[in-house]
């Protein structure tokens, strides 16, 4: 798939547009407590948009790219729910307004997405020069998909490397000031708590994306693909936040489900990297197919984890206090 640097250009300003149109009629500059209908009309819409692409790709491009894209789009999303959890501890560990959460993830989100081009193009990179690389890529995703059945959720938000360096090294308010990220207090300027809320979304989601990136890379070898496919999984991401609440903690088996999910995609590509070496047994397993085992995959969590939580309350995942 030969993409120009016009389309790449595009792509961006489209992207650039979105998150400005966000701003502009969500928060119209003041800070507002996130509806339920509003959250309902923009997930809908960016699944929508999400749809309206693929439909382009495939008259575009063609029916192998388009599946690609919808597979891999369909993996970050399922995986983005998941991170949901971890972002309703952050919220709660820095007790954020309820008024403040959704600038705190768009601002944090936007972060995300920069971190998660630079990781793409690197992993791009890589694949072109390195074939070998897959047989890492589907070991990795193999290893993560055990961790995710023999852990569990605590219910603890621990900061990574470069939050904690970041609360060390800069100065801080005690308090929040609104929705702005700096505050002026004594004469002096001082970041607010919502700055590091921000640093702590957006560098979260990307040792989330050390899983989501080499699992889309199984699906398509496209860097635009993967690159479109996190973006869209991601700019919804903010209000399904707010749209599923505390439903995320209901999906007591979506960990089991996303370590099928990474599991499969994981050998995956140790098969087709197998194949790619001239491995007669080592089948190439097609797109239809990936996209059939993820989504049966989200279906059956999905229904198990309502069936287990009717049946047992107490098995709902903890996600602290109220973070609103």
């Amino acid at each position: 798939m030969d993409v120009s640097l016009w389309v790449w250009a595009l792509t961006l300003v489209g992207l650039l547009t979105l998150i400005l149109l966000d701003l502009v009629i969500v928060d119209r500059g003041e800070p507002k407590v996130f509806t339920l209908r509003q959250a309902a009309v923009w997930v809908t819409f960016y699944v929508v948009l999400a749809i309206v692409f693929a439909v382009v790709l495939f008259l575009v491009a063609g029916g192998t790219y388009a599946g690609q894209f919808v597979a891999g789009y369909l993996t970050e999303y399922s995986l983005s729910i998941d991170n949901l959890f971890i972002f309703y501890v952050i919220m709660a560990r820095f007790a954020v307004p309820g008024d403040s959460q959704h600038k705190v993830l768009l601002i944090g989100i936007v972060l995300a997405l920069i971190l998660r081009g630079f990781f793409i193009a690197v992993g791009a990179a890589a694949i072109a020069r390195f074939e070998w690389i897959f047989f890492i890529f589907g070991a990795f995703l193999i290893w993560t998909a055990v961790g995710l059945v023999r852990s569990k959720h605590d219910g603890e938000f621990k900061e990574n490397p470069l939050l904690h360096w970041t609360r060390r090294v800069l100065a801080t308010s005690e308090g929040y000031d609104g929705s702005r990220t700096v505050t002026h207090e004594g004469g002096r300027r001082l970041l607010t708590p919502l700055f590091i809320v921000m640093i702590a979304i957006g560098t979260t989601d990307l040792l989330f994306a050390l899983d989501s990136i080499p699992a889309i890379f199984g699906l398509t070898k496209e860097a635009y693909l993967v690159f479109t496919a996190n973006a869209f999984a991601l700019m919804g991401l903010r209000q399904l936040y707010f749209l599923l609440g505390g439903l995320v903690e209901r999906l007591v088996y979506l960990s089991a489900g996303l370590a099928f999910i990474l599991g499969f995609i994981g050998a995956k590509l140790i098969l087709e990297a197998l194949h790619s070496y001239g491995v007669a047994w080592a089948p190439e397993i097609p797109i239809w197919l990936s996209l059939a085992v993820i989504g049966a995959a989200m279906a059956v969590t999905t229904v198990a984890s309502v069936i287990k939580v009717r049946r047992d309350p107490s098995a709902v995942r903890s996600a602290g206090p109220d973070p609103s």
